[in-house]
């Protein structure tokens, strides 16, 4: 499974931005998919994750209550939609994808958001 990331680039401090994650391959049913970000002198953090297949979603404190996640199976695709966006935001965010939870088998190159004050 290959994953690309896209849609990151510059917003406003309460801007919304969509990122995608194009993934190429078999996406196994019981795959999970994930997005991550990782800012500048700080680690990588989990954003939040959706099931495949059931498309049940769970997001983590990072984001949440400004973020959702969505997938297109037809389309092989991932979504990140992020509202309310701050400058703590910025960072490079990443789509990732396995059977295990978080996932972590299969990662694609990420995608900078940068959020201005």
């Amino acid at each position: 499974v290959q994953l690309q990331a896209s849609g990151g680039g510059l917003v406003q401090t309460g801007g919304s931005l969509r990122l995608s994650c194009a993934a190429s391959g078999r996406i196994a049913s019981r795959y999970n998919m994930g997005w991550f970000r990782q800012a500048p002198g700080k680690e990588r953090e989990l954003v939040g994750t959706i099931n495949w297949n059931a498309g049940n979603t769970v997001y983590f404190d990072s984001m949440k209550g400004r973020t959702s996640i969505s997938r297109d199976i037809a389309k092989n695709m991932v979504y990140l939609e992020m509202n309310s966006l701050k400058p703590e935001d910025t960072a490079v965010y990443s789509c990732a994808a396995g059977i295990s939870w978080p996932p972590g088998d299969f990662w694609g190159q990420g995608t900078l958001v940068t959020v201005s004050s």
